[in-house]
């Protein structure tokens, strides 16, 4: 069975990723930069896929695989040189 997601809510500090299979996982939003800067109103601007969760807007791709490793974004900024 492959593990989607079929609805996303939000909070203040959480997302919310209803499973298929019936679980729910609750993410902190500060894994996810572009998240949590984001106004509520672009965070519902989402897509999900058979693999993931899309914000266009965002540039944000988040793969279900990865929310159940417990990983969350994995772009490192590096301070300037």
């Amino acid at each position: 069975m492959s593990i989607s997601a079929t609805e996303v809510k939000f909070d203040d500090d959480t997302m919310w990723v209803s499973l298929n299979d019936g679980r729910t996982l609750g993410v902190p939003l500060a894994w996810f930069p572009r998240l949590l800067l984001a106004k509520p109103a672009d965070r519902e601007k989402f897509e999900l896929s058979p693999g993931g969760i899309h914000w266009d807007d965002l540039d944000e791709d988040i793969s279900i695989a990865g929310l159940l490793e417990g990983r969350g974004d994995r772009t490192v900024k590096r301070p300037a040189a």
